[in-house]
């Protein structure tokens, strides 16, 4: 596995890291015993950086991280996430130091350590101003309890507002081949002011799983049945624009998701995408994408397949963009 640095001075991780979301069944049903056997596969693939939150469970995928690494007794880099009220109303953020704290301990308890690599605010409490909030980041760094810290789903003005008060380590926000936006100005940002771009879903919530979902298994899954691009007649849309892809991707002896992550990886030397998968199986249908090098025409074949734009439907609902900064 290929390996490159978060931020401007942070440590060496994985070029792909692993998220671990499903490990809580946001995703669909999944027992601890899938969680370690994935988590089994990501060390053999050579992933050595993990992402998770408190929210994830209510604490579980910490949890069980946790749990594996004391049993297996090896250590991933961590990255957790923080600043969710849980059991609030949606899009209710707590990023006070008091609150932030509770947070981070928790969640320093539930994995068993004392210190992640990294440790983001997972959404902004828009009354307070991201300045202050990157000062208590940066208080938590000297005291030696994170080794950097980031921001989710925020806009590009608002990391170099943070930036002004200390280096931001790491950015994330969603971006794949089907959501483009950070493409009107964080990626840019963040190769300016040295910060690593994490993105997230760069399976595009699994629609470019090297089998299809199908419209009835999407149906089961609250957050997908929700979501305009999950729904007919987009769903079908987006279905019928993908497969061509797939069949490049089949045609180039690549998977399509190992194709999709390898796009990602194209995008600049600062990405580290964060794949998510409850299976072993599935993990190792992309692990090996960092070895994939696409020639000149391949990325023009890419750009025909999927152009700016062709996605089908927002890529969330009214109800769940609550929270995220919008900047275009």
């Amino acid at each position: 596995m290929k390996m490159r640095t978060l931020g401007q001075s942070g440590p060496e991780v994985s070029a792909i890291a692993l998220g671990c979301m499903s490990f809580a069944g946001f995703y669909g049903s999944t027992t601890r015993d899938d969680s370690f056997a994935t988590l089994d596969a990501a060390r053999e693939a050579g992933i050595t950086f993990l992402d998770t939150a408190e929210l994830y469970g209510k604490g579980l995928s910490e949890q069980i991280i946790g749990e594996w690494q004391k049993d297996r007794g090896h250590a991933f880099t961590i990255a957790t996430k923080g600043g969710i009220v849980i059991g609030g109303e949606r899009g209710q953020a707590d990023n006070s130091e008091p609150g932030l704290r509770r947070a981070l301990e928790g969640s320093l308890s539930r994995l068993g350590v004392d210190h992640v690599a990294l440790y983001y605010v997972h959404r902004r409490q828009f009354d307070l101003p991201i300045e202050t909030v990157t000062e208590t980041l940066e208080g938590f760094r000297q005291e030696g309890l994170i080794g950097g810290f980031g921001f989710s789903e925020i806009a590009p003005a608002s990391l170099r507002r943070a930036a002004s008060v200390a280096p931001v380590m790491a950015v994330q926000n969603e971006y794949s081949i089907w959501t483009r936006y950070p493409e009107l100005g964080m990626i840019q940002t963040c190769a300016d002011l040295g910060t690593s771009f994490v993105p997230f879903s760069p399976l595009a919530r699994g629609m470019m799983s090297e089998t299809a979902p199908t419209y009835e298994a999407v149906q089961s899954i609250a957050f997908l049945r929700n979501n305009p691009r999950f729904m007919q007649p987009n769903f079908s849309a987006n279905q019928a624009q993908i497969e061509p892809l797939r069949a490049f991707a089949h045609a180039k002896g690549w998977t399509l998701p190992a194709l999709a992550i390898a796009w990602v990886l194209d995008q600049g030397d600062h990405l580290v995408p964060i794949p998510g998968t409850r299976t072993a199986a599935h993990l190792r249908d992309w692990a090996t994408a960092d070895q994939i090098a696409f020639t000149d025409q391949d990325r023009t074949e890419i750009a025909r397949l999927a152009p700016p734009g062709w996605a089908h439907g927002d890529r969330y609902s009214d109800a769940q963009i609550v929270g995220i900064e919008r900047y275009c």
